[in-house]
């Protein structure tokens, strides 16, 4: 046993406490033969088995060292009764990052190596029947060379662990399943001044300088040549799966805090970031605190634990990671200042750091059984932040920007070749469902059961749910169970096709006047989705008001003696009525209020855009007036495509605005009655993805011809009301990230966008003047953004300047490539490669790759297809190069060219010819693999 303990005199906190002395590891392994990685196989829900063996306790010792790091495991196991196991102890282990250097069972050294598939397999102890025995395993990882940033890797110098879904293995062979869950202790050893901090998940029990008592080096280990070493040693007492499992070690500075539970407890709270960005942690450290006495108010649930670590990293290929005690963040969401933070930026921190805060309960102490369910912790933790968000902010421009993100990316990806149920019944890598489906729309599922078992009820299964399932590693089922037993009054049966059903359905509601009363008929379609057909009416709660012709709310009667300014219909049928009984004539129906239900809702025969202006103006509640701003601009901006693409983009033939859309925003606008940020919310104009969306097939240059006619048709006319508004907006303050605050600079941002596409170099000036004298980062970057989009010649004196001044901040400059691969120009794709030239930009970094490529091809649809073959030849490249370098980055582009059914025949066969070299490509990884088969 490699890292080998001499006995000593007394035990030691600081030593495994399971470990016994061994002989020493030879100085070198055998080289292993080339092993064959799993193939591409379909992992099926159905076939689900409980593991054959459990392990009940993992002790580790890791000899931390950036070129090479030894970590030795001592395992206890047992078989599992009920998993029809015995015999063989089959573990997890990716050779690609795991070099094996012994194996013992029962302290006997056994022969076992890491075979085809990527397991190793350990023989049972003769006679163990049902007693617990010992496995340990000593294995040699390189973090340094770990770009796929699974498992142990190095970020700018710190090692890390990123364990989710199934990076465990790549540290040591396991049982890497979520319903296999463990007791850890962990002792870190590192040199001291390389690695001053060491962390990991639960509550530090020992350390001291030098080595822990009684224990010798590893032959070979990297530390022997250490000038001085050090040692921590941490017990969770809390058993978790093997996912979140978290080691850090580095050179980072410490910002504490404290936070007092309610039952009286301290918490230590710590965050660890690069010492020159130890100023700018105080919101994220705030969010924190908010976001653990908001869990205690609305879910009763306290923290755990005696410490609450929380480490920023800059190599990160997710958000962040909720590991036990220690979360590991994308720095992106832990660092902010006013001068290098946005006000989205700040909004975004508040959110993750609830996020991964709420996992304690939801996720970690209640954990999934298997990774089909992996909704069941992030659709109900999305949730969770969703409605702390609001709570801590302005609800209804919450829900919007929500909304937005669902429309945008998960509608789609429900209309697309990989459309799947919120539980999906089957995938060859699960990597690639960490998904909207999974977590945006698995969010809205728990949205309406709440609104089906109302706020009590919700709050009374929540309590059962956790109370029932603590420590446990449980399905979407039960979580529907314990909310069913809470509510006995409600049949949730019907609502849980939800998890099984792919597609988003679809409420056709036709709204027809019978004597006093409203009668609305809404027939709802579930579409075909690929391997599902012939779907089931769902559950689905439909919430409706009135607006009265004077446009004041009026209560809705359905005959069931409750009065309601906000009606929550339950939609159970293919084909159901509803009567509203007593609306007064010229009263108009307001559908889907809030989004009750991630659905689409049409009415029969279409709204009338005076209609939909009316809404705009006068619906009391404050979701649907935006939406009935999109739905104005929607009905203009398609058919204003549909004309252009018909006449070959001749956009002198299309017809002049009406007056009716015109004053519906210009009122809005001018309405200092509504908030700041309602009114920039309800101006936005739908972005070109959603209208393509809209559209039968997709024409990148028509639609931004469309769109960029439609905004300078309404700035022409709004011009006088909007320069008044600019006026009054540009008075600056005292920075505060407050709703009033952050709302008046996202107005001004609106406002000076379309004042831009009036092209008056006036304008322009004034955008620079924010670039250089913007006090805070949310003005800065609005009038950069404006002016890289832009011909002006400020144009690249701004992007100069900008790059020159903030050189050194590495979030900032993300902020620089992405505003300029966002900029919809004909010449995007040479723009693309020139920034991947830049000392800026670096392949091996995801947050460079998302800027750069991800903005490039998710967020400028316009300069993307402008380049034709060109650009899918180039953007096809990139997803094999990094392909091999970091298979989770590199699926995550695949997106850009899996919808090339939706355009035009001869762009929709050169998208489908480079995604087709994709997936021939030889050595290709599952992640990609999967993704790119599905999509042809």
């Amino acid at each position: 046993f490699a890292p080998r303990l001499a006995p000593p005199a007394r035990r030691s906190r600081a030593l495994p406490r399971f470990f016994t002395a061994a002989a020493a590891t030879p100085a070198a392994a055998p080289a292993a033969p080339a092993v064959k990685p799993p193939k591409p196989t379909l992992k099926k829900l159905s076939e689900y088995k409980a593991p054959a063996f459990w392990i009940d306790k993992v002790e580790t010792v890791f000899e931390l060292d950036a070129g090479r790091t030894t970590v030795a495991a001592r395992m206890v196991a047992r078989r599992n009764a009920a998993g029809g196991g015995g015999g063989v102890l089959e573990l997890d282990a990716d050779p690609t990052a795991v070099e094996i250097l012994e194996v013992k069972v029962g302290g006997e050294a056994v022969e076992a190596m890491i075979e085809d598939g990527y397991k190793l397999r350990v023989p049972e102890p003769a006679g163990a029947g049902e007693e617990a025995f010992e496995v340990q395993v000593v294995a040699r990882l390189c973090p340094e060379k770990n770009t796929a940033l699974s498992g142990l890797y190095a970020s700018k110098g710190t090692l890390c662990t990123q364990c989710e879904a199934e990076g465990f293995r790549r540290i040591v062979p396991f049982l890497d399943r979520p319903d296999v869950m463990s007791v850890y202790r962990t002792t870190l050893i590192a040199e001291k001044a390389k690695m001053p901090v060491l962390l990991s998940n639960g509550n530090c029990v020992d350390k001291g300088d030098g080595l822990p008592p009684g224990y010798q080096l590893s032959e070979g280990s990297a530390l022997k040549a250490a000038a001085g070493l050090h040692y921590v040693v941490y017990d969770d007492p809390w058993k978790k799966p093997a996912y979140l499992f978290a080691v850090v070690a580095g050179e980072l500075a410490e910002v504490k805090d404290e936070f007092t539970t309610r039952s009286g407890r301290n918490v230590a709270i710590s965050f660890f970031v690069d010492p020159r960005d130890r100023e700018k942690c105080g919101h994220a450290i705030a969010s924190l605190k908010n976001s653990m006495a908001w869990d205690e108010a609305v879910y009763g649930r306290e923290y755990d634990l005696d410490v609450f670590n929380v480490v920023a990293v800059d190599s990160f290929n997710m958000g962040a990671m909720e590991n036990k005690s220690l979360n590991v963040f994308n720095s992106k969401y832990v660092l902010a200042s006013r001068e290098t933070a946005t006000d989205a930026d700040f909004m975004a921190i508040e959110s993750v750091v609830a996020h991964e805060y709420f996992h304690n309960w939801s996720g970690n102490r209640v954990t999934c059984r298997d990774w089909f369910q992996l909704s069941l912790k992030e659709g109900l933790t999305v949730f969770r932040d969703h409605e702390f968000s609001a709570d801590m902010n302005q609800p209804a421009v919450n829900r919007i920007k929500n909304v937005v993100r669902l429309r945008a990316a998960q509608f789609p990806e429900d209309a697309g070749p990989t459309a799947h149920p919120v539980r999906p019944d089957s995938f060859i890598e699960i990597n690639n469902f960490y998904t909207v489906t999974i977590y945006e729309k698995g969010a809205e599922l728990i949205r309406m059961l709440r609104t089906i078992v109302g706020n009590a009820g919700y709050r009374t299964g929540t309590d059962l749910y956790f109370d029932r399932h603590d420590g446990q590693a449980v399905t979407c089922d039960d979580f529907i169970q314990a909310i069913q037993d809470a509510n006995p009054q409600v049949d949730l049966a019907q609502f849980k096709l939800w998890y099984s059903q792919a597609g988003t359905p679809t409420l056709t509601v036709d709204v027809a006047r019978r004597g006093d009363d409203v009668v609305l008929a809404v027939d709802q379609a579930v579409p075909d989705t690929p391997g599902q057909t012939g779907k089931k009416p769902m559950h689905i709660p439909l919430a409706v008001g009135l607006v009265g012709a004077d446009g004041a709310a009026v209560p809705v009667d359905v005959g069931d003696g409750a009065l309601e300014m906000t009606k929550v219909l339950e939609v159970r049928e293919a084909s159901q009525e509803f009567v509203l009984k007593g609306v007064p004539e010229g009263a108009v129906v307001s559908l889907l209020r809030g989004f009750s239900a991630p659905v689409k809702c049409v009415r029969k025969g279409g709204v009338s855009k005076s209609e939909l202006a009316f809404l705009m103006r006068c619906d009391a509640d404050e979701f649907n007036r935006w939406e009935s701003g999109q739905q104005l601009a929607i009905q203009t901006l398609v058919s204003n495509a549909e004309a252009l693409v018909a006449s070959s983009n001749d956009v002198a033939a299309l017809p002049p605005l009406e007056d009716d859309v015109v004053q519906a925003f210009e009122k809005t606008l001018i309405d200092t009655s509504v908030s700041p940020s309602l009114r920039a919310q309800v101006l936005s104009i739908p972005g070109e993805s959603y209208i393509g969306d809209q559209m039968a097939v997709v024409h990148p240059e028509a639609i931004h011809a469309a769109r960029q006619h439609f905004v300078q048709q309404l700035a022409s006319k709004m011009r006088g009301s909007l320069e008044s508004s600019l006026e009054g907006l540009m008075e600056e303050g005292e920075y505060i990230l407050d709703d009033e605050s952050m709302g008046r600079r996202a107005l001004k941002g609106t406002v000076l966008s379309f004042l831009a596409s009036l092209k008056d170099e006036s304008t322009f000036e004034k955008c620079l003047d924010l670039v250089r004298k913007g006090t805070n980062m949310t003005d800065t970057l609005a009038g950069l953004s404006i002016l890289a989009s832009s011909e002006s010649p400020l144009r690249e004196v701004a992007l100069a300047e900008f790059y020159a001044k903030w050189k050194d901040e590495f979030l900032v400059v993300d902020k620089w490539l992405r505003i300029q691969a966002m900029s919809p120009r004909a010449d995007a794709l040479s723009l693309v490669k020139s920034l991947m030239k830049t000392e800026a930009f670096d392949i091996k970094t995801p947050n460079n790759v998302y800027a750069v490529l991800g903005g490039f091809v998710m967020g400028n649809p316009y300069g993307f297809h402008a380049g034709g073959k060109d650009s899918y030849s180039f953007y096809a490249d990139m997803i094999i190069e990094l392909d091999g370098i970091n298979p989770q980055v590199a699926a995550r582009m695949v997106g850009g060219l899996t919808k090339w059914r939706r355009f035009d025949t001869e762009r929709s066969a050169l998208m489908r010819a480079a995604l087709e070299r994709v997936r021939n490509k030889e050595g290709l990884s599952n992640d990609v693999f999967e993704l790119a088969d599905k999509s042809l």
